[in-house]
């Protein structure tokens, strides 16, 4: 038995809840100990510290930028060195997904995915934690704070699954993490211009970056929270009841319970990761989604803002390359107009054609369409010396348009034996010109029910 308790979005959100690290925003493990000496505590340590020392009298944003730049460093230098310059493959679009609690981040999460063309899973950051990588940091009594999830995180997104495009469900909640984003993408980019005119090329595309944020306010945030705790409440006790697997249950949070603490965790977004989240639209293609509706109405929205868009997501030289193609919506637009100005002028200006194409179409086509109405695709073949104008295939496709039919011509050759020299065993063959014109149409149904 299971329960997926994203399906309404007055229940669902993914967004990370950690203890923050005191001294640079970071993650903490349960086992971590103020005197605990270990190598992992004293690397990050010395990480805040080569921060603090270089900042100096500097501003705590500032002090933030440049606790980044060494924490991204180092991270960065430990990838080159592992891994290899040119194995450092990274996605090709990055959406980072961010949103207050109970905005529906885990519901709208699949949503996005389909409207972007991914079949990757989202990295949700929380479960960075539970990575083997991060296990044995903890088990070892490290912290799990920023260099250590900034890390893990940058090794994911070289997983192959991801190389076209993921979600970051929860990623960047600190300005440490903004910057550390920032940073990247910088090196993706210089990787991008050091590969291009390479045969590795098409691993080190052009880096696309979406900032979707789902915002709702304080009280519907609460409200979400609390029938989300109820929700998975009763789906526990249910398990329990009938004795299932503990395995069934889904994790509760304790402030999905407790009014006031969905209040602070509401609070604590709006101080700590809002203003984050905010500093991505300076930089990168930010989408702000009104959550607060139904589910259908968030889908609306979030398609509106994140369909397809070739001018922001195309490699420059590819797009310089299409663009002077016409769209299908602008070729649509006056499709109507231009067909009846084309059969006016057929009438007008080739009459003696337009009547004998309209005569072959009722004397030859219609009976066997007719026979095809279930199907709702005729093939038909015609050795019509008729069609040897292109005008006259032309008035065959507009007249059948103008009927409400689709269809397509194509001129196939076909070779014949049309004589055979019996002295010398040669055989000469005709070609004979096949006009083929396949109709579609809307078919007919059958059964209305029942076997």
């Amino acid at each position: 038995m299971s329960a997926d308790f994203d399906s309404s979005p007055d229940m669902s959100s993914t967004e990370p809840d950690f203890p923050e690290d005191n001294s640079h925003g970071g993650l903490v493990s349960e086992n971590d100990s103020p005197d605990d000496d270990s190598a992992q505590n004293q690397a990050s340590r010395t990480v805040t510290d080569h921060a603090v020392e270089a900042a100096g009298h500097d501003s705590v944003e500032d002090l933030e930028v440049k606790d980044a730049h060494v924490i991204f460093n180092t991270v960065w230098n430990d990838l080159e060195e592992t891994i290899g310059h040119e194995n450092l493959r990274f996605t090709k679009e990055l959406i980072l997904l961010g949103g207050a609690p109970g905005s529906g981040k885990g519901t709208n999460s699949e949503f996005i995915s389909k409207v972007r063309g991914l079949t990757c899973p989202p990295i949700i950051i929380s479960d960075l934690l539970n990575t083997p990588e991060a296990e044995r940091i903890k088990t070892a009594g490290g912290m799990v704070g920023d260099t250590e999830v900034v890390g893990i995180l940058f090794r994911k997104l070289l997983e192959e699954e991801y190389r076209d495009g993921c979600i970051l469900d929860g990623f960047p909640r600190t300005r440490v993490q903004v910057e550390c984003l920032h940073l990247l993408v910088q090196k993706m980019n210089q990787l991008y211009r050091e590969y291009h005119t390479t045969p590795l090329a098409i691993n080190f595309r052009k880096p696309t970056v979406h900032a979707v944020v789902l915002f709702i306010d304080e009280k519907t945030s609460i409200e979400r929270q609390l029938l989300r705790g109820r929700k998975i409440a009763e789906h526990n006790d249910q398990v329990a009841l009938e004795g299932e697997d503990e395995r069934e249950t889904i994790e509760l949070r304790p402030t999905d319970l407790d009014p006031m603490s969905a209040k602070r965790r509401y609070r604590v977004f709006k101080e700590k990761t809002w203003d984050a989240l905010q500093s991505l639209k300076q930089i990168y293609h930010y989408h702000f989604i009104d959550a607060d509706g139904s589910i259908d109405q968030v889908e609306q929205k979030i398609r509106v803002e994140l369909d397809y868009q070739s001018s922001l997501e195309l490699d420059p030289g590819t797009y310089d390359a299409v663009r002077r193609l016409p769209l299908a919506s602008e070729i649509g637009v006056h499709a109507r107009q231009d067909l009846v100005r084309r059969l006016d002028s057929y009438e007008l200006e080739h009459g003696e054609l337009f009547h004998q194409v309209i005569e072959a179409i009722e004397k030859r086509f219609v009976a066997i369409i007719q026979r095809h109405a279930i199907a709702g695709l005729a093939i038909i073949n015609s050795e019509d010396r008729l069609f040897d104008d292109p005008l006259a295939l032309a008035m065959v496709i507009d007249v059948l348009a103008e009927r409400g039919f689709r269809a397509v011509a194509n001129i196939n050759l076909a070779e014949t034996p049309d004589h055979f020299d019996l002295q010398t065993g040669k055989i000469t063959c005709k070609t004979k010109k096949i006009f083929r014109f396949q109709v579609r149409f809307e078919g007919s149904e059958i059964r209305r029910g029942g076997r």
